[in-house]
C-alpha cells in the first residue's frame, strides 16, 4: 500500500493563500475599527450610511460580523490546510447576502462594494473547493 499522505501544494497555492488573509485581515481591521472608534472610521462615509451603521438591525449586524470573521477564519484555515476552508468561506457569503439585504432594506446600499466583496468571497471558496478536491486540504 503506497499512502503518501495530502499533496503538497504549489507555489500559487500559498501566494493565493496569503493574499486571501491580507485582504480578510483588512476586512476585519476595518470591522473592528469601525466598532471601536465610528466617528473617525466612518468620517468620509455618507450620513445615511452612518447612521444606517449607529442603527443597523441585529440581523444585519450578525450577518456583517459572521461575513467578516468567516472570511478571516477561512483563509486562516487554507493556510494550515483544513477542508473546513471551504464551508468557512461558504458561512460568510451567506453572513455578506444578509449584511447587504440589510443595506438595501435601509436604502443604503451602493452595487460596487457588495459585488466586489461578494465576488471575493465566491473566488475564495471556490479556490479552497479545488484545493480541497486536488487533496491539498486535509
Amino acid at each position: 500500500m503506497n499512502n503518501t499522505g495530502p499533496a503538497k501544494p504549489s507555489m500559487v497555492y500559498w501566494i493565493v493563500g496569503m493574499v486571501s488573509l491580507l485582504w480578510n485581515a483588512f476586512g476585519a481591521w476595518l470591522y473592528t475599527n469601525a466598532k471601536l472608534n465610528p466617528e473617525a472610521t466612518l468620517a468620509a462615509a455618507p450620513p445615511a450610511m452612518r447612521d444606517y451603521i449607529a442603527n443597523m438591525p441585529l440581523w444585519g449586524h450578525i450577518g456583517w460580523s459572521v461575513g467578516i470573521w468567516a472570511s478571516l477564519l477561512g483563509a486562516l484555515l487554507l493556510l494550515i490546510r483544513s477542508r473546513h476552508a471551504v464551508t468557512a468561506f461558504l458561512v460568510s457569503g451567506l453572513g455578506a447576502v444578509a449584511s447587504y439585504a440589510a443595506q438595501a432594506l435601509a436604502g443604503v446600499l451602493t452595487p460596487a462594494e457588495p459585488a466586489m466583496i461578494l465576488g471575493a468571497i465566491a473566488l475564495q471558496w471556490w479556490w479552497a473547493r479545488k484545493q480541497a478536491a486536488a487533496g491539498n486540504l486535509r
